[in-house]
């Protein structure tokens, strides 16, 4: 159960902005390196989590590893498969995923839409990632995920370092108690997290340039 929870509250990788005040953040867990937060949010019984993080990466390298949606599957906790559905430039992307549960939870799927954006002054990157209802029917024997907002904020340090502030708000659906899913919130987002930093070191990321991020 805790290992089905983990995956539920993840989701994630729906790569996902929590908004509204805002109580204080609560550290989690602090593993690696990486850091997960928790809070409670107004009108839901779902936490917030936040991870913050500093990876040996430029933001070019990371944000190629976050739009690279064929190989989510290798990093993201219990992906089953992730697809491009539609794409309007090369930093601005909507794509199909599915969340593999182990029974006797129901698969999670969404539809998530990733905007790349950089604030030419500080470097700064940010990427949005809302999900989107309606654009990929309905499956059987899956859960959809309707609700869910997040943010990847992306700080250069220097020329080889990041600093990482990923938050998540998201409502998993079905019937998994909220309770046991704040209970198991932060493995899910601790092992996304290792997996995307070896994911930053494989060749194809290796001097990694992009026309949208400086």
């Amino acid at each position: 159960m805790r290992r089905i929870l983990s995956i539920v509250f993840l989701l994630f990788v729906a790569k996902f902005a929590v908004a509204g005040p805002e109580e204080p953040w609560s550290l989690s867990t602090d593993k690696e390196g990486i850091r997960v937060y928790t809070r409670h949010i107004p009108d839901s019984k779902i936490k917030a989590i936040k991870v913050e993080c500093t990876f040996n990466a430029t933001a070019a390298q990371l944000v190629a590893v976050l739009m690279d949606i064929k190989t989510c599957a290798e990093w993201v906790y219990h992906t089953k498969s992730a697809t491009v559905i539609k794409e309007v430039s090369p930093s601005d992307i909507y794509y199909y995923s599915e969340v593999n549960i182990p029974w006797p939870v129901h698969n999670r799927d969404f539809v998530a839409h990733l905007k790349v954006t950089q604030d030419p002054k500080t470097k700064v990157v940010t990427i949005d990632a809302p999900v989107i209802s309606n654009m990929v029917p309905l499956k059987d024997g899956i859960v959809r995920v309707e609700n869910s907002t997040g943010r990847w904020v992306i700080t250069p340090v220097d020329s080889s370092h990041v600093s990482i502030v990923y938050t998540l708000h998201l409502d998993p659906g079905g019937s998994v108690p909220a309770w046991l899913i704040n209970m198991f919130a932060a493995q899910g987002p601790t092992e996304s997290f290792k997996g995307l930093k070896k994911q930053l070191q494989k060749p194809a990321y290796k001097d990694m340039k992009l026309a949208y991020v400086q």
